[in-house]
């Protein structure tokens, strides 16, 4: 299984080693490349395409905000550093995953690379996401998803031969956008289903194991059809 692959590019080295400390202690991690000049961090991350790049906003050579915009490599996502935090709007607008207001604990910087969750497939085959967990990243293969419940602010992720979910701060809207819609399904305002997974429907709930996860009667119908008529 491979790690996330991370760039860094800020004018400041002592920004540099920070971040680059963090992408090091984080066994999902791997640093591919460290820059204090904005244009050579921008050809290394469209040679290179890493997962994650941490771009500081203010430089003088090129803006962080300008360096994103000229990102053509398809999949990296963008964090943003920044000293300024009215810095933060502009990094948004150009589709930014999330900014980090200097000086970055480890915590926030394990936030921010929770939401760049979504990664790119695995040589054509397996995708993963990666997800915050008590201070840990942890990265779960969609297709060992059996199913996943809302809780509030949270959500626990159900997965094949684990005894016990995943915990992480997301919402349900917020995880599903990270799923395959041909695998997984809405089935009631707090569960979402893998429906490749699902070997048992009765009495209106579908049956994981010892769980029983219920099934609104608006989406009874399609689960049906999707059951009936699979991808």
């Amino acid at each position: 299984m491979s790690a996330l692959k991370c760039m860094i590019v800020d004018d400041e080295p002592l920004a540099c080693r920070l971040l680059s400390s963090y992408v090091e202690r984080t066994d999902s991690l791997t640093l591919a490349g460290s820059f204090t000049s904005a244009s050579r961090g921008l050809e290394a991350i469209n040679s290179v395409v890493p997962d994650i790049a941490f771009l500081d906003i203010q430089m003088p050579e090129m803006s962080g905000i300008e360096l994103a915009g000229r990102i053509t490599a398809a999949g990296t996502r963008v964090v943003f550093t920044t000293a300024y935090p009215d810095f933060a709007l502009e990094g948004f607008r150009v589709n930014a995953l999330h900014y980090l207001l200097k000086p970055i604990s480890y915590s926030e910087f394990l936030e921010a690379v929770g939401r760049a969750a979504v990664l790119r497939p695995q040589s054509g085959e397996e995708r993963y996401i990666t997800v915050k967990s008590e201070y840990r990243l942890i990265r779960i293969c969609v297709s060992d998803i059996l199913y996943i419940e809302g809780l509030k602010d949270y959500i626990k992720i159900y997965t094949d031969g684990e005894p016990r979910p995943v915990l992480t701060l997301m919402s349900m809207k917020a995880v599903e956008a990270l799923l395959p819609q041909e695998n997984f399904m809405r089935v009631h305002r707090s569960y979402i289903a893998n429906t490749g997974r699902i070997r048992l429907f009765e009495q209106g709930r579908i049956v994981y194991g010892d769980a029983r996860i219920p099934v609104s009667d608006s989406c009874r119908a399609m689960l049906m059809e999707r059951l009936q008529n699979p991808y």
